[in-house]
């Protein structure tokens, strides 16, 4: 039975019209290209941001070395054994003292988030200024306490972002570690500074001649060189009685005295701060910042006075006091403040961000290694089970089927899939069901002559639509459908519609094997299909929450499609909307193995993008429709609370967040550790050939395209993350695409030489 032939095309030399699906590919493909773009930008945006923190913690671009036991020959003698503070005026090297019987106490390498505040309640219950000199890194990721710590009347220095030995850096690395510094003070308390003290430094007589060119070139634009004449060495944690002693200048002499306030545990130094102070004012000093300091050694000594405590600790704050001790700072202003305030801005969202990303790789590490242990284990236990010589659906199912065979544009394989379905050791009827072609299938498909085939045709609607109009066509109560480049074995239908025994079976989900494996990409695509599709298939079918049906092979009681209002165009993803739909009206739906179908999957990355991309966002589409189950009680609502979860977690979560597993590996291997990153991407490696060469020996397939499988890690599987992210934006933000059809090369003839 054929209906009447499609009009005659059009005159050699007038322009066809184009169909509505090529009308409506073109659209959709205008709609996929921003959404591509974004995808990219995202992953981009991802990578950004943990470079940035890698940054703040020194992870990328850090610098542990310190240059020890240099030579001195260049550096000038009044500078070697000068005072601990060294400036460039006229372009000329001057050093300046602490006055006697002053202090000026400075703390390095904060602000840290647990000791610099209690650092700021000693300095403020003591009413004793400090100078701070800070890490542009931590900087930006404590702005609060950066502020507060100006607010309060102390100071600041630069300490660079990274802290890094500068005699080792290149000039631009200079210029950036004290510029990227200064938009962090802008951006955290809005002022910038003239001090500078550099990592790793002490006494003038510790510079060499490769930190000397340093000096002299921030002298020259302007900056104050801060080193120091007593050294607390709390960092050693000698204990509290031996820093206050370290830090205590001999003989009334004035001192640069050096403390730290991070950079690990300080409760020696919080312990001892007080203590210190106590005993420094009762040998009569005097406390200042660093300005405060120069200032005093001024030839009119007036804002020494005004730059001072006295020994009773009672601060002499005049009008222009907090000037004087804060005479390094200026307001920041125009681009330096905006730039400063993004930069911190861009801190705060990576100091969440990675923390989460962080959480986000556990979840999917967890996710990832329980779906693989229960896969395993479920795989084994269904394989056994439906292997067992006693098991049985019923009685034998004997009857004659019906398979619907959708085409659109399939001259290249058509001719093969109906020679496969004649060779059937089961009885059926054969409905083509044209949608439209231009290509001849129709015509194809009627001329091989073969019995039992009926050829329907109907103006293009779609793949959907072209299904129930097969399955009203259908003359029996079993229906298998399948695509038009997919071939069966001659026990395909039989092995398929066994289950069928079993009055409470809806619909049966065949074995899809890839035909085309040859290549790189077919072959890539065949690890993935018997690792992924049929391993998850036999974990769904004993949770019974199979949750697709593939296109490629799947049958279905004609009672059951019309039940649920037959092949829904709502979605992408027809085959899963509608075996969600058949779990929902109380129909058990499960998985036969050993009826194998062999399609011609993609052969270009272009078009696997297309079809994986259909895919991805038609199970969204699936699942949003469904959503209602979760609220469901029965077959429905055990489907929503079970199988939603899982397809959810497994097939949306995990893959969406699983490209952190690669790039942290990546990070891990470029800026941390090498060897141990390496280990534990091999690890997780061969975790995952051991499910592959699982699933290979209960599909009875040849293990050498698990030979593939490190590659496919490294490239394909980076594409299906790219893939998903762009199916997770389109759903973000709308959008809608037709039946899409995939070149093919009728490659896939016979089952026998893809075994």
């Amino acid at each position: 039975m054929t209906t009447p032939p499609p009009p005659s095309p059009p005159a050699r030399g007038r322009r066809r019209a184009p169909t509505r699906i090529e009308r409506a590919a073109g659209r959709a493909a205008a709609l996929q290209r921003p959404r591509v773009l974004l995808a990219l930008l995202l992953l981009l945006a991802l990578t950004c941001v943990m470079l940035l923190d890698g940054y703040l913690r020194a992870e990328v671009g850090g610098d542990q070395r310190v240059r020890t036991g240099a030579s001195a020959s260049d550096v000038p003698e009044d500078v070697l054994d000068g005072g601990p503070i060294l400036t460039f005026p006229g372009g000329r090297a001057t050093t300046v003292s602490v006055p006697d019987k002053t202090i000026a106490l400075t703390f390095d390498d904060g602000p840290d988030a647990t000791w610099t505040p209690q650092v700021l309640e000693i300095l403020e219950e003591y009413d004793v200024p400090g100078t701070f000199f800070l890490v542009g890194s931590m900087v930006a990721r404590h702005p609060d306490i950066v502020r507060d710590l100006v607010e309060q009347g102390n100071e600041v220095g630069v300490h660079t972002f990274t802290h890094v030995d500068l005699s080792y850096q290149s000039e631009a690395r200079v210029t950036r570690e004290i510029e990227q510094t200064q938009l962090a003070l802008a951006g955290a308390a809005g002022i910038t500074t003239t001090l500078f003290r550099a990592p790793y430094s002490s006494e003038t007589d510790a510079i060499d001649d490769y930190s000397w060119p340093v000096y002299k070139k921030l002298g020259e634009e302007g900056y104050t060189s801060v080193f120091i004449d007593t050294d607390s060495d709390d960092w050693k944690r000698p204990g509290v009685s031996k820093i206050v002693e370290w830090a205590t200048p001999e003989d009334g002499e004035g001192a640069s005295v050096l403390f730290h306030d991070a950079g690990g545990e300080r409760s020696q130094t919080i312990e001892a701060l007080p203590k210190y102070i106590e005993k420094m004012k009762a040998k009569g000093y005097t406390f200042t910042t660093v300005s405060g300091a120069m200032a005093a050694q001024q030839p009119t000594g007036g804002p020494a006075a005004a730059g001072t405590s006295g020994a009773g600790g009672t601060a002499a704050r005049a009008a222009d006091s907090d000037d004087a001790l804060q005479a390094a700072h200026h307001r920041a202003t125009g681009a330096t403040l905006w730039e400063g305030r993004a930069l911190v801005a861009a801190v705060a969202v990576a100091e969440w961000t990675v923390p989460a990303l962080s959480v986000g790789l556990l979840v999917v590490g967890v996710a990832v290694m329980g779906r693989f242990g229960l896969m395993l284990i479920l795989a084994r236990r269904h394989h056994r089970q439906r292997n067992r010589r006693r098991f049985g659906w019923g009685p034998p199912v004997t009857g004659p089927v019906s398979v619907v065979v959708p085409a659109y544009n399939e001259k290249e394989c058509i001719a093969n899939t109906l020679r496969s379905l004649a060779r059937s050791t089961h009885p059926i009827e054969i409905i083509v069901v044209d949608d439209g072609s231009t290509d001849g299938t129709a015509e194809i498909a009627e001329s091989l002559g073969l019995p039992g085939v009926r050829v329907i045709r109907q103006a293009n609607a779609g793949k959907p639509a072209a299904l129930d109009n097969g399955v009203r066509h259908a003359r029996y109560d079993i229906v298998v459908m399948m695509d038009g480049d997919t071939v069966f074995e001659p026990d395909t239908v039989r092995h398929l519609v066994q289950p069928f025994a079993d009055p409470a079976v809806g619909a049966v989900a065949g074995n899809a094997k890839v035909g085309n494996r040859r290549t790189l990409i077919g072959a890539w695509q065949h690890i993935e299909y018997v690792m992924g599709f049929n391993l998850d298939r036999r974990m769904y079918d004993l949770l019974r929450c199979m949750p697709t049906i593939p296109g490629a092979i799947g049958a279905f009681r004609r009672e059951a499609v019309l039940q649920v209002g037959g092949m829904s165009d709502d979605t992408l993803a027809e085959d899963t909307d509608i075996t969600i739909a058949l779990h929902r009206a109380g129909w058990r739906v499960v998985y036969q193995e050993h009826a194998r179908a062999w399609t011609e999957a993609p052969g270009s990355l272009k078009q696997l993008w297309s079809q994986r991309y259909r895919w991805s966002y038609g199970t969204m589409q699936a699942l949003w429709k469904h959503r209602g189950s979760l609220k469901d009680k029965g077959p429905s609502g055990r489907f929503g609370r079970v199988g939603m979860p899982l397809v959810v977690l497994f097939q949306v979560v995990t893959p969406l967040f699983a490209p952190l597993i690669d790039v942290f590996t990546l990070y891990s291997m470029i800026f941390i550790d090498f060897r141990s990153a390496l280990l534990a991407w091999l690890a997780v490696l061969g975790v995952q050939l051991l499910c592959a060469a699982y699933a290979f020996r209960l599909d009875r397939e040849k293990y050498r395209y698990l030979l593939m499988m490190p590659l496919q890690q490294l490239a394909y599987r980076q594409m299906m993350y790219l893939v998903l992210i762009h199916s997770c934006v389109t759903a973000l933000t709308g959008g809608r695409l037709r039946w899409q059809k995939l070149k093919r090369t009728g490659e896939v003839g016979t089952p026998a030489g893809a075994g």
